[in-house]
Formats: C-alpha cells, sequence, structure tokens
C-alpha cells in the first residue's frame, strides 16, 4: 500500500482524487475503499474468482456495507437500520427487477477496461459512484451485488450526519440534473424500465425530505384536528390522503423490520419505528443540499471519523489478543472481527 499525493487544483473531490490515482494503478481489478473500511478478509478473493466467472457485461461488483458502532446512541442505530434496509432489501430487490443500481462509494469494484472507456469518475460530482452506476448502465453494462460485507463507523453525531447527507443529496440532485440534460437520448440508452426506474428513484429519494413537512402536516387529519387545506379539499380526501401516508409510514417500518431480523442486528428491531424521526434531519441536510447546489455544487463537506472507533477498539481488549486488536491506518483505529449481518 502507497499513498498517493494529489496535484492541488479545483475541485477538491474524492472523484477527482480517484481519477489521478487510477493512473498508478497496475491491477485489471480497480477496487474503492474509504479509510475507516474493514472489509471481509476473503472480500478480495470472491470478487476476483466473482469477474472469473461473470459474462464481460459485468463489469462493477458492489458489495454490503454494515456498521461496526450500531449500539453507540441512537443516530448510530438508525443509520445501521437505514444501511441494513438499503444493501439487504432495495438494492437486491432492484437488481432483480433488471434496474440500474446506484452505486456506493466504498465497496466497489471495477473491470479496469470499462471504467477507462467511460474516462472514470466525474470529478465535479460529490456522489461520483451513483453517477457512474447509471453511466455504466447507459453503456450497456451491468453491475451485480455480491454476498461480501464491509464494516464501517456510523455517523453518530447530528451535525456532521446533516452535512453528510446533505452531500449526498446535493450529489443525487447533480446526477438527475446531468443525466436528464437529454431525456430523449437517456431513454434510448437504457430503454423503457431503467428508465423509469432512474426517475422514480431519484424523485422519491430527494422529495421524501423536501416535502416532509407538508406530509406532516396530515398528522392533523388523523387526529381530529383542522388542517390548512380544508378550504380547497374535502375531508374525505384529505383523510384518505392521511391513512395513505400512515400506511406508507407503516410500510417502511416493516422494510427496516425485515432487514434487521438477521443473527447479528435483531437487537435493533425494536428501535426501526423511530426511523420517522430522522427524517427532520434528512429535511435539514435536504434544504442545506439545495442551498450548495445553487450556490457551492462542488463543494466537498467532509465528513470525520474515528469518533467511535477508539473507545470501541478500548472495549474489547480484554476479549482479543493483542494481534487482534484492530490496526492503525493515518490514524484512525480500526476494530478487528466487526460483527456483520
Amino acid at each position: 500500500m502507497r499513498a498517493v499525493i494529489v496535484p492541488e487544483g479545483q475541485p477538491r473531490t474524492k472523484p477527482r482524487a480517484m481519477n489521478y490515482a487510477l493512473d498508478f494503478c497496475e491491477g485489471d481489478i480497480i477496487g474503492i475503499f474509504d479509510a475507516e473500511d474493514s472489509p471481509d478478509p476473503d472480500q478480495i478473493t470472491q470478487v476476483a474468482r466473482r469477474f472469473q466467472a461473470a459474462p464481460p457485461e459485468v463489469v462493477c461488483l458492489q458489495g454490503s456495507l454494515d456498521y461496526y458502532n450500531p449500539r453507540q446512541n441512537w443516530l448510530a442505530r438508525c443509520f445501521t437500520i437505514e444501511f441494513a434496509a438499503w444493501f439487504r432489501v432495495m438494492l437486491p430487490g432492484l437488481a432483480r427487477l433488471g434496474l440500474a443500481i446506484p452505486l456506493s462509494g466504498t465497496t466497489l469494484y471495477f473491470r479496469r477496461p470499462a471504467l477507462e472507456e467511460l474516462g472514470g469518475w466525474d470529478a465535479h460530482n460529490v456522489t461520483e459512484d451513483a453517477d457512474l452506476g447509471f453511466r455504466l448502465a447507459r453503456h450497456g453494462y451491468r453491475t451485480e451485488m455480491i454476498g461480501t460485507v464491509t464494516g464501517e463507523e456510523a455517523n453518530c453525531r447530528i451535525w456532521p450526519w446533516i452535512k453528510q447527507r446533505s452531500r449526498w443529496l446535493k450529489g443525487y440532485m447533480t446526477t438527475y440534473l446531468v443525466h436528464m440534460r437529454r431525456p430523449m437520448q437517456f431513454y434510448r440508452q437504457l430503454g423503457a424500465l431503467k428508465f423509469w426506474g432512474f426517475q422514480a428513484h431519484f424523485i422519491t429519494a430527494l422529495s421524501q425530505f423536501f416535502l416532509a413537512p407538508f406530509l406532516w402536516s396530515f398528522w392533523l387529519i388523523l387526529l381530529g384536528l383542522p388542517h390548512p387545506l380544508d378550504p380547497l379539499i374535502s375531508r374525505d380526501v384529505l383523510i384518505m390522503l392521511g391513512r395513505l401516508f400512515l400506511a406508507v409510514e407503516l410500510l417502511n417500518i416493516a422494510i427496516y423490520v425485515v432487514a434487521v431480523s438477521g443473527r447479528y442486528h435483531r437487537h435493533l428491531i425494536p428501535w426501526a419505528p423511530t426511523m420517522h424521526f430522522c427524517t427532520p434531519l434528512g429535511t435539514v441536510a435536504a434544504y442545506k443540499a439545495l442551498y450548495e447546489l445553487i450556490f457551492a455544487p462542488f463543494f466537498w463537506d467532509k465528513t470525520s471519523h474515528g469518533h467511535s472507533l477508539v473507545g470501541a477498539t478500548a472495549g474489547k481488549r480484554a476479549e482479543f489478543p493483542e494481534s487482534d486488536r484492530g490496526f492503525d491506518l493515518a490514524g484512525v483505529q480500526l476494530e478487528a472481527r466487526h460483527e456483520r449481518f
């Protein structure tokens, strides 16, 4: 392992750094990790074997992400539940439906020729992973989920959580606007199924936060209180909408429960109903993202890590021998033997 120093320049983003580092890579498979990652020990072996057996159009393998500090506080629990739902329920579902997969920023592996053919990553997009997933699909390539897990540190403080989520949402808005510059060409390249899947995914991912204050107002209906729309819409219609939104919330809770019902995260099931209270944080992040999209579109709001790992590692000192207490990578303590799904 060696560090490559990226020359000064703009924009100061992760994809620009990866584009620069790509020229220094020598292998046929390009993998992406974050600094605090703790991947399964046999992950690279699994990836190499799958690429060996996969058809040529499969140029990307996406692993699952888990968190190794889910018990730290409520926000860490919610983050773990959310990612369990995303990687254990939603992404496999999208793949089975034949839809294009928005990639995550880590535990990604590419066939190098395809990555170079597409010119690497968009250096101006702060969610370069989601953008690249759809660029691969536009060129006829496929992404597969692979059954390997990487542990990360759950963002467990409110303001860093909001900053990280605002960057993701800003990147989603950028990705949507970039790919929809020529919608008919995009439609022809993706085909009807993947095109409308793209619309459904990005519009709902953004609107669930932007429209959250409006949806919350329907609790007034369910509680029998007056609603601001009473003069415009009949009470029966408002009650029907209120029940619909309540049903959606219950469906979300059911998805979260299924996602964490495995052996290692079963303790999170009682916390699934509290996911609803994360939405206000996401709404703040969404409006922050919209502001930055207009005034600072390429600003990368960095996420600080290492706030929970030292304590987590210290708690294992008596349990693990010295050789198994993790390792230090650039000052970040990584815990060995994290609990996985």
